[in-house]
């Protein structure tokens, strides 16, 4: 079990970002949770398996259709135990 904190920076807001992240998170089994930060950033954590964490880090790089990624910063951080995975 491994958690990541994922900063997104871009045009990343109003674009489907955290529900595209939602339904990838679900089909990978990842807990965690994202959400719009006021200075136009998106902020996620991922709670679950290496390779299913690493493989929604890799889609923050990329974005859904409509978003233009600039740079993404990737935190390692301790695992808290979720148990599903939030939109906010």
């Amino acid at each position: 079990m491994v958690r990541r904190r994922v900063v997104v920076h871009g045009r990343v807001q109003g674009v489907g970002f955290r529900y595209a992240l939602a339904r990838a998170a679900e089909t990978r089994g990842v807990a965690g949770w994202a959400r719009n930060l006021p200075d136009g950033t998106l902020e996620a954590v991922f709670e679950g398996e290496p390779e299913a964490v690493e493989s929604l880090v890799r889609l923050c790089r990329e974005g859904p259709r409509g978003a233009e990624v600039e740079r993404v910063d990737v935190f390692e951080e301790e695992p808290e135990g979720l148990a599903r995975f939030d939109v906010g």
